[in-house]
């Protein structure tokens, strides 16, 4: 028996589950790793005080308290949800190198469902000088009680 066609077609099914599950653009992103244009996002301009999920796994990835405007055109923030000072074991997002465009950029991934949410760079306000460009479209906002 052929387990490299299992495996294969196992991973073909679950790609047509999310493709099915998602928007396009929503599956552009976080499946296939791309990237939604700037200043299209449904985020990118949100005040609202909350917590910013991951569409896919629903894992809390960032605070509205750490959003701030980077003029990149994606929603920004300084530092992922559950970061202590400059730990980040505990957070539900993880960085990794993304050579895709010919340079090195560092790309952040859900640690949950491995769904693509954007890029981190070395760039963002103090203390932290980190800032993550994030795809509106790998999240969902929830509202902060009481509002």
């Amino acid at each position: 028996m052929d387990t490299g066609s299992l495996t294969k077609q196992a991973e073909a099914t679950v790609a047509t589950d999310w493709e099915k599950k998602f928007t396009q653009v929503q599956f552009y992103v976080t499946r296939e790793k791309r990237t939604e244009l700037p200043l299209s996002g449904i985020y990118l301009n949100n005040t609202e005080l909350g917590i910013y999920y991951c569409v896919c796994s629903n894992a809390p990835l960032f605070s509205s308290e750490k959003k701030y405007s980077s003029g990149t055109g994606w929603p920004s923030f300084s530092e992922a949800y559950s970061t202590c000072g400059r730990d980040e074991n505990n957070t539900t997002t993880m960085k990794r190198p993304d050579n895709s465009l010919r340079s090195t950029r560092t790309e952040v991934v859900c640690k949950q469902c491995d769904a693509q949410l954007g890029h981190a760079f070395d760039d963002g306000p103090t203390p932290s000088g980190q800032g993550f460009c994030i795809n509106g479209a790998s999240l969902n906002f929830k509202p902060s009680s009481g509002q």
